[in-house]
C-alpha cells in the first residue's frame, strides 16, 4: 500500500484493505491528538475553500496543528483572487508553491479531480459539489468501528437527502466494501443517485424506502442528513421535501437500545434537541473522530507514517 504523495479525491479510489489501514492509523492518532506531536513540523497545509465551511476546514486545520504543522488558506472564494477572475487551475498552481498538501472544497462537481490534474502536491477533496466527500466517509466509518467494534454484519440506514448529499454518496460507496445491509430512506424526489445505486447493489443488499418507521426497528446505525436547501436548483422543490424526517424520542422508542445516530452536521430540524441527551447520539463524537482521521490521512500522504 502506498499513500505518500497520493491524492484523496474519491473513496472509490481506495480498496477495503487501504480503508482498514487508514482506520487503524486513525486509532493510533488518538493519543497524539490529546497531547500533540511535531510529526509534521515544517509542513504546510493550504485550505482552499471556495464554498462556506466551518467543520471541515477547522477539522483539517486542527489535525495539521496537532501534528505540529501549519496552515494557510481562505474560507470564502469572495476574498480570494477568484473574485478577480482567476481560474481553479491557476489558483492551484500558485498555491502549490506555498504548501505541501492542499485541501479543497468547491461547489462544482469534478473540481477536486481537476485540481489534482494540475497540482504537483497532493490534493484532498474536502467536498466537491453534490458529488463526494471522502474524508467524511472515512471519519464516519471510524466512528462506526469505534462505537460498534466492527462494521461487518451491521444494518445501516442513510436518511434524508440522498440525491444531493455528497456525504451519503461517499459513505454508500465506502460501506459497499463491507458485509453490511444498507437501507436508503428518502423522499421519492431525493432518492440515491442511479450511478451510486448501480455500483453498490452488486456488492451489498440495498433496500430503498420512504417511510423511516418501517426500517428503524432493525437498525444498528442511523445516519441522518439534512435536506440541503443550497443544492436545489428549484426552491419550490425544496419546499415540498423540507422537514420530511424528524428523529425524535417517539421514533426512537421503536429503535434498538444500542442503535447509534450519526450526522455529518450541520443539522437543521431533522434531529430533535432532546435526542442529544440519549444513548443513541454520536454526532458530536464524530467531530473529534474527524480530527484523528484527518491526522491519519495527512501523516500518510506526507510520508511520515508508512
Amino acid at each position: 500500500m502506498k499513500f505518500e504523495g497520493r491524492d484523496i479525491i474519491s473513496i472509490r479510489d481506495f480498496s477495503r484493505e487501504e480503508i482498514d489501514y487508514i482506520l487503524k492509523i486513525a486509532q493510533a492518532m488518538e493519543p497524539l491528538a490529546q497531547k500533540g506531536s511535531d510529526m509534521l513540523k515544517g509542513k504546510i497545509l493550504a485550505t482552499l475553500f471556495f464554498e462556506p465551511s466551518t467543520r471541515t476546514r477547522l477539522s483539517f486545520e486542527a489535525a495539521m496543528h496537532k501534528l505540529g504543522g501549519s496552515t494557510i488558506g481562505f474560507a470564502e472564494a469572495e476574498i480570494a483572487s477568484v473574485r478577480k477572475g482567476e481560474n481553479l487551475a491557476d489558483t492551484v498552481r500558485t498555491v502549490e508553491n506555498y504548501a505541501d498538501v492542499i485541501a479543497i472544497r468547491h461547489p462544482l462537481e469534478g473540481a477536486a479531480r481537476l485540481a489534482a490534474e494540475f497540482a504537483k502536491v497532493p490534493i484532498i477533496n474536502g467536498g466537491s459539489g453534490a458529488e463526494e466527500h471522502p474524508t467524511q466517509a472515512l471519519l464516519d466509518l471510524y466512528t462506526i468501528l469505534k462505537e460498534k467494534g466492527t462494521i461487518d454484519g451491521l444494518k445501516i440506514a442513510l436518511v434524508g437527502d440522498l440525491r444531493y448529499g455528497r456525504t451519503v454518496h461517499s459513505l454508500a460507496y465506502a460501506l459497499s466494501n463491507y458485509n453490511v445491509e444498507l437501507y436508503l430512506v428518502s423522499p421519492e424526489s431525493l432518492k440515491m443517485r442511479r450511478e451510486v445505486l448501480e455500483e453498490i447493489r452488486g456488492k451489498i443488499p440495498v433496500t430503498e424506502e420512504t417511510d423511516i418507521t418501517k426500517v428503524i426497528p432493525q437498525l444498528d446505525v442511523l445516519y441522518v442528513t439534512r435536506i440541503q436547501k443550497e443544492r436545489f436548483p428549484d426552491p419550490a422543490e425544496y419546499i415540498k421535501v423540507k422537514g420530511s424526517y424528524k428523529i425524535d424520542l417517539e421514533l426512537l422508542g421503536k429503535a434498538k437500545k444500542e442503535m447509534i445516530i450519526l450526522h455529518p452536521l450541520p443539522r437543521v430540524d431533522e434531529i430533535a434537541p432532546e435526542v442529544d441527551g440519549t444513548s443513541h447520539a454520536r454526532y458530536f463524537q464524530q467531530v473529534w473522530n474527524g480530527i484523528v482521521t484527518r491526522m491519519a490521512l495527512l501523516a500518510l500522504i506526507l510520508g511520515e507514517v508508512k
